[in-house]
């Protein structure tokens, strides 16, 4: 949860739609994902070829 998920435009002019994870499906981390996107909306998404996962930084503590 909280990595973002972007699906990238599938043709010249469509822009990527980025979204938030909020919710793990599937077992052991795996999709289903729930995703919240920009505008508000939230779907599910299982990600295909065009899809990226970008993980979030995770910081260790001093």
């Amino acid at each position: 949860m909280g990595d973002q998920l972007v699906q990238h435009g599938r043709v010249v002019g469509q822009h990527d739609k980025v979204g938030e994870i909020v919710e793990v499906l599937g077992q052991e981390g795996n999709p289903p994902y729930r995703v919240r996107f920009e505008d508000g909306h939230e779907g599910v998404c299982s990600p295909g070829p065009d899809t990226e996962i970008r993980h979030r930084e995770t910081t260790t503590g001093p």
